[in-house]
């Protein structure tokens, strides 16, 4: 059963975000089911890489503006606007990662959670 956050299932949640990130033409989008992995902190991470600051800015917000219209939802914490390289959303149940492109690889995220289920969203052009 998948937890929610205010009735919201994490699975509309992951769609919205991937909604967002594709309206500013986030590149290499994956979806990481976490719920059958262990100890895992969130039921989805949705990760996707831009190309420079201002499309990293144009990506979180557009997320965020996706998200709170479909949804009404709001992230619950946001870190790395400042610096530029990889800027995080956490809607507790689904967190929202955007990388850099050349920063991406550094963190591998998607090695560290190896154990996910992950669904790659085909580049919109």
């Amino acid at each position: 059963m998948a937890r929610k956050t205010k009735g919201v299932s994490s699975e509309k949640l992951s769609q919205a975000i991937v909604k967002g990130m594709q309206e500013k033409k986030a590149i290499d989008i994956i979806v990481m089911d976490l719920r059958k992995v262990k100890n895992a902190v969130a039921d989805f991470f949705v990760i996707c890489s831009g190309n420079s600051d201002k499309q990293l800015d144009a990506i979180a917000d557009s997320v965020d503006q996706e998200v709170y219209k479909a949804l009404k939802e709001n992230p619950w914490h946001t870190e790395g606007k400042n610096n530029k390289e990889w800027m995080l959303l956490d809607y507790i149940n689904v967190v929202a990662h955007v990388f850099r492109k050349d920063k991406r690889d550094f963190y591998a995220l998607e090695k560290l959670w190896g154990d996910a289920e992950v669904t790659e969203i085909e580049d919109v052009h």
